[in-house]
């Protein structure tokens, strides 16, 4: 038996990835609506593929929280689940806060620039009640102490939970409460660039406990 070339696992990993990211988007933006039940044909019809990767992807998305597999029977997407939020943004709280303490002593001119970048962006989405937008530019926010940090397992921990989080931010970023981490981000930067990685990281979390 040939041995597969390289190129071709990786098409394949990039295929598996590509159906997964799509779907947990699908369900992270509202576009599959909690309840929704979800039908391998037709979803290998919108997507394009074939059955295994779909399946290899709901397997994941059940691992994450974001479906309900009754084997034999259905599918559906997971409701929104209030407590199981709560639990994932004590455990994204304590992500963070690990994330920034760790890559505060290493977070540049440029990375505190482009973090006050992206709070910009974050502010003038919630100004216009741009939820899509106002998520995107939190995520580019948080992304860069997590990079800098460079811990597999607490990005890993991070890509599990984050999902669950972002269904509930809808509402979050279209009240008073997610306005108020614009104040909270800012307050990030100026604490990591005063060198107080501990009062940054202790930001980070509160931040994120926002959500509970």
């Amino acid at each position: 038996m040939p041995v597969p070339s390289s190129d071709a696992a990786a098409s394949r990993t990039s295929l598996r990835e590509q159906v997964f990211t799509r779907l947990r988007t699908a369900i992270v933006d509202g576009t599959l609506e909690p309840g929704e039940r979800l039908h391998d044909a037709e979803l290998c019809r919108w997507l394009g593929v074939s059955r295994t990767p779909v399946r290899e992807a709901i397997a994941r998305l059940e691992s994450a929280g974001l479906v309900v597999v009754k084997p034999g029977s259905s599918t559906v997407v997971s409701p929104l689940d209030h407590r199981a939020a709560r639990d994932a943004a004590q455990v994204a709280a304590a992500m963070h806060e690990l994330a920034t303490r760790s890559a505060a002593p290493h977070l540049t001119v440029d990375h505190r620039q482009a973090m006050t970048a992206a709070n910009d962006r974050f502010a003038r989405a919630l100004a216009r009640d741009d939820v899509d937008a106002a998520i995107t530019a939190d995520d580019a926010f948080h992304r860069i102490p997590v990079e800098v940090a460079a811990n597999q397992a607490l990005g890993d921990t991070l890509d599990q939970v984050t999902p669950l989080l972002r269904r509930m931010e809808r509402t979050r970023f279209a009240s008073l409460t997610g306005r108020a981490s614009v104040a909270q981000h800012a307050r990030i930067v100026e604490l990591v660039a005063a060198g107080d990685a501990d009062g940054a990281g202790r930001e980070a979390r509160a931040n994120w406990l926002t959500l509970t």
